[in-house]
């Protein structure tokens, strides 16, 4: 009796379906993600226990540098203590990232103008356009109009030489609040008095959801804690970071956070 021959099948499996889904899968990812913004130095933050998470919306991050590590300067900690300030707003279009820094730029350079008549800044609308669409910046006032006329990889060049001396915000230890104010203190007190503008807004004719961004802005900011940050490296000595809570209790901003690493469990205690 002969074998009866079983009809080969093909074992080729179309693709193309599953092609097809994966392209969608990556579009979807890419059009939604949001994409973490190059800072102008590399700060290592210290190891704590805190399982808190700092909000990704509604926050003023203050990031300080911490001393050259690549060993190419002469004096490593004359980088060191440089400030930066990083604007985010609401996730929707309410308060949106770049309105936020808008008002917080228009309101900084009313505040310092009223205290440098003789020098005042002033900035184009071109200028203050593009000061919202950057994510952190450390120059002096004097230095925003020139350092908002550079280009995207100008900015990123000029705030990496963090050996320049027009990079940073300029800081000292004044505890005087209604005196002469420091370039950092102007903009700590645009936060306050913007975070006030904000509350203060008559809520008549928002939509439910405009309300709650108006609410969450200004909790997050003067309530909760949870508005600012302050980014400094794991051996920037506390002095350094000191006077940068100095500044900002001195501008009635008493709530603030310290961004940390979370510690591992073979991390020793101290």
């Amino acid at each position: 009796m002969g074998k009866v021959k079983i009809k080969r099948k093909s074992t080729l499996i179309d693709m193309t379906a599953m092609s097809d889904v994966t392209v969608l899968l990556l579009t979807f990812f890419m059009l939604t993600s949001t994409f973490l913004q190059k800072e102008p130095t590399i700060v290592y933050t210290p190891s704590s226990v805190s399982e808190e998470k700092v909000p990704a919306n509604n926050l003023v991050t203050v990031l300080v540098s911490s001393a050259d590590k690549s060993g190419k300067l002469d004096d490593p900690s004359a980088v060191e203590g440089k400030l930066f300030i990083s604007f985010t707003g609401d996730a929707d279009s309410t308060f949106s990232s770049e309105k936020i820094r808008q008002m917080m730029l228009k309101e900084a350079i009313t505040i310092y103008n009223e205290q440098h008549k003789n020098a005042p800044v002033n900035l184009t609308n071109a200028q203050i356009a593009e000061f919202g669409k950057i994510n952190m910046f450390g120059v002096a006032f004097r230095d925003l109009p020139d350092y908002l006329s550079m280009s995207i990889t100008e900015r990123d060049k000029f705030q990496g030489e963090m050996e320049n001396p027009k990079v940073g915000i300029p800081i000292d230890g004044n505890k005087n609040r209604d005196g002469r104010l420091n370039d950092f203190q102007v903009w700590l007190k645009a936060i306050y008095n913007v975070a006030q503008q904000i509350n203060s807004e008559q809520t008549a004719g928002m939509t439910p959801e405009e309300a709650k961004a108006v609410q969450n802005l200004y909790g997050a900011l003067m309530r909760q804690g949870e508005g600012i940050a302050v980014k400094a490296d794991k051996d920037t000595p506390f002095t350094t970071v000191q006077q940068v809570f100095d500044n900002l209790q001195t501008m009635k901003l008493n709530k603030f956070s310290l961004m940390t690493a979370l510690k591992s469990e073979d991390e020793p205690t101290n």
